[in-house]
């Protein structure tokens, strides 16, 4: 079968991102289909091929393959949640898309989450199919893979990958169709390699979005089989659970994939959730990843200087930080005592400005402490508010001289990003409810 449209590209950076758009409904819609994903062959089985029609059918439909997967530039690292969301933006600019709704399957499903929390204001709606938020179990996350699955799960892939191999595990009802085994044994081989699937399994493996999901203020759909044979259904379950005002829809079936089994029960509930969707209230709360910075000693230093001498430093200190927030794209929101308050829009991209902020200040003879948190945010006109913001101050407050010290929350959105953290321990946070662990960064 031919691939019915065109296949173009977009740049992303330095990455060139492939995408395919087809349909012309009312609302844009961007299909985030996990590891499993090559924007031609997709076409090349029919149960797809129909898949993807039907939701042209009332959408401007988008499709795209990540960097690392398909037909998009190969990475020479495997690319981050941040990274994937810098591509989506690059595709939606690309087909002068204002706004999108996203569907995100399986292991699409974070991405989607973590764009519609970061982007609302990009959202139209946000719609997830036997996705995860976090793909170990944990003690207030049971029903995730335990360490010993996980690892059989990475062997059977390094042993068969290119074969068929997760076929049987995604989609149990079609593993003995011969003509669709080797469509799906292509699939895994046009997607990435071997070693980039391992990649992929050890950088999902440490991935957790739990902490974005109460911050996603867009309509949001969750569909889940409720005989699932690859993801338990409690991971659709929590999705619900925690994004506000989600509608949960439990169907029939074994499949993980959509496009195998009734596929037509799933694409009624897509259809009459995005052609009914509403333009609400431009979105006044967002994620964000907030950082704080600190001139240590700054009092000694204006004491011993004078105050002709110390305006001339902080003048030149402002600069630098400002030339660094510029450089990894965040935005400052007001500066705070003798340090800045900034968000981003990323969590990586905050831990290496505020890195590269502490290296740069030291050609000046200072030095700066820095915290970060993300978290969700309100906005009054230029000013940031809320306990996402209270948090990051506490963590800078905690810091030493040259010290850049994240929560939790931010160490687990960069799994994979090749950013190292020491482990500084559980903190009660001054005005903040619960004990929070810090992490010193130690390399970014």
């Amino acid at each position: 079968m031919q691939t019915p449209v065109e296949t173009r590209y977009a740049r992303s950076g330095e990455v060139h991102i492939a995408y395919q758009t087809v349909g012309s409904g009312s609302v844009d819609l961007i299909l985030l289909p996990g590891a499993f994903s090559h924007v031609e062959h997709q076409w090349e089985e029919p149960s797809f091929a129909r898949f993807l029609r039907r939701l042209a059918s009332f959408s401007r439909l988008i499709v795209l393959d990540v960097r690392g997967t398909g037909l998009s530039d190969r990475a020479a690292e495997l690319p981050t949640l941040e990274e994937q969301i810098d591509d989506v933006l690059a595709v939606l600019d690309a087909v002068g898309s204002e706004r999108a709704a996203l569907f995100g399957l399986s292991q699409g499903g974070g991405l989607a989450a973590l764009f519609a929390a970061a982007h609302p204001d990009r959202t139209a709606a946000l719609v997830l199919f036997g996705a995860y938020a976090r793909i170990l179990q944990a003690d207030d996350y049971p029903w995730g893979r335990t360490p010993e699955e996980y690892e059989t799960l990475m062997r059977v892939a390094d042993e068969g990958w290119g074969s068929g191999v997760f076929l049987p595990l995604v989609a149990p009802t079609v593993s003995d169709d011969e003509s669709f085994k080797l469509w799906w044994a292509r699939l895994e081989r046009l997607s990435g390699s071997p070693g980039a699937i391992l990649a992929f399994l050890r950088t999902h493996r440490e991935a957790d979005v739990r902490h974005v999901l109460p911050a996603i203020r867009v309509p949001t759909l969750v569909l889940q089989r409720r005989d699932d044979a690859y993801r338990h259904p409690d991971h659709g379950r929590y999705f619900a659970a925690n994004i506000p005002g989600a509608k949960y829809v439990e169907l029939s079936g074994r499949d993980n994939l959509p496009y195998v089994g009734d596929q037509d029960a799933v694409l009624d509930e897509v259809e009459e959730f995005l052609t009914g969707v509403r333009h609400g209230p431009e979105p006044d709360r967002v994620l964000a990843t907030v950082l704080f910075t600190d001139i240590v000693g700054s009092t000694q230093r204006a004491a011993e200087l004078g105050d002709r001498k110390w305006r001339g430093l902080l003048e030149d200190h402002d600069a630098l930080v400002r030339r660094e927030l510029d450089r990894f794209r965040g935005r400052e929101v007001n500066t705070v005592g003798d340090g800045f308050l900034a968000t981003f829009d990323g969590p990586a991209r905050a831990i290496r400005c505020a890195h590269a902020i502490a290296e740069r200040v030291r050609a000046l003879g200072l030095e700066v402490r820095s915290g970060l948190h993300t978290g969700e945010i309100e906005l009054a006109g230029d000013d940031v508010r809320g306990i996402a913001v209270h948090i990051g101050a506490r963590a800078a407050a905690l810091a030493g001289p040259g010290e850049v010290f994240a929560t939790s929350t931010v160490k687990d959105l960069v799994a994979g990003s090749g950013i190292e953290f020491d482990d500084r321990g559980e903190h009660v946070l001054k005005g903040v409810p619960g004990e929070w662990r810090i992490f010193l960064v130690t390399s970014a």
